[in-house]
């Protein structure tokens, strides 16, 4: 007799589980233990650093190997009697909001690897050893470090396919959908963790630049577009380099300084969005030209080209 297509779905999760878990074991038990290690005898690397680059693995590993592989194993054996996944997986998916803090610190992760492998020779040789071993497939730390990244998205794939090949009648089927349900959730939380930690980065990249001054810095604020603009001036039909910041509440018109220590561009005007029109000028000295007018001021300003004009204006 064929298999059903539901239970080679429930097989293969288990395989690859089994799979990740000596993925998990190799990055806590073998990388995070050996460099740790090194971190508090020969002190080549401080032990924080070590700590930052593997962020919360440990209970993550901990959690798979000892709860889910465990529970997951179980079922799989006692299929034909009871033949459900769909609850263990509910079990499971409130824990993966443990992976949120992980993938968050994953590029802060694979830049402190490469930052302190230039530092530091022994901690690059110890990584480069660990790396030469078997049980390292000849992947980098660094490969081996996605694959928790990677996995809330393949458990979603997985399930996906599950319940989809689920006969209508099968018991597991409220369950399962139940369970893709939740494990869809974290993945978003996840994903929205991630998006708005990218968000304040770039935030406050920007605000930098603007030499941080106090009533523009708001960790709310959305930097929509940035860049170069010539402001024409009227009075001796002449234009000058000047750059914008578009938040969704304001405008900031900016000169760029000429030396650039600390702040990169000094803020001449801020105008705000409520309130403002814009509309191109038809202007045949100076093409590609239009007007934004607001309740401090209006300004005459020039793109380089139609199409940036046109991204401007929307």
């Amino acid at each position: 007799m064929q298999e059903p297509e539901e239970k080679k779905i429930a097989l293969e999760l288990l395989e690859t589980e089994q799979a990740y878990v000596n993925r998990l074991h190799l990055l806590d038990q073998v990388f995070y233990k050996e460099l740790m290690k090194e971190a508090k005898t020969a002190k080549t690397v401080p032990e924080e650093v070590v700590k930052m680059i593997f962020s919360n693995i440990s209970s993550i590993y901990q959690f798979h190997a000892e709860f889910f592989l465990p529970e997951l194993r179980k079922r799989m054996e006692d299929w034909n009697r009871n033949p459900c996944i769909g609850d263990v997986i509910q079990k499971l998916a409130p824990f993966l909001k443990m992976y949120g803090e992980y993938v968050k610190n994953f590029d802060k992760a694979v830049e402190l690897i490469t930052a302190w492998s230039e530092k530091s020779p022994p901690f690059q040789e110890l990584i480069a050893d660990i790396q030469k071993r078997k049980v390292c497939a000849n992947l980098t730390l660094q490969h081996h470090m996605l694959e928790p990244v990677q996995r809330i998205p393949r458990y979603e794939l997985l399930l996906k396919d599950y319940v989809r090949k689920l006969p209508p009648q099968s018991p597991d089927r409220g369950n399962a959908e139940k369970a893709l349900e939740m494990i869809f959730m974290v993945a978003k939380h996840s994903n929205a963790a991630i998006a708005e930690m990218e968000r304040l980065q770039n935030l406050w990249v920007v605000y930098q630049r603007l030499g941080l001054e106090d009533d523009i810095v708001d960790p709310s604020n959305e930097l929509i577009k940035e860049g170069p603009i010539l402001k024409i001036s009227t009075r001796n039909n002449s234009t000058s380099e000047k750059y914008l910041f578009l938040f969704n509440n304001m405008l900031l018109y900016c000169v760029p300084k000429v030396i650039q220590v600390g702040a990169e561009f000094q803020v001449h005007l801020r105008m705000d969005v409520e309130g403002m029109k814009v509309r191109e000028l038809k202007d045949i000295e100076f093409p590609y030209t239009f007007l934004v007018s607001g309740k401090q001021r209006t300004l005459e300003l020039q793109a380089r080209s139609g199409e940036e004009m046109n991204a401007w204006i929307k």
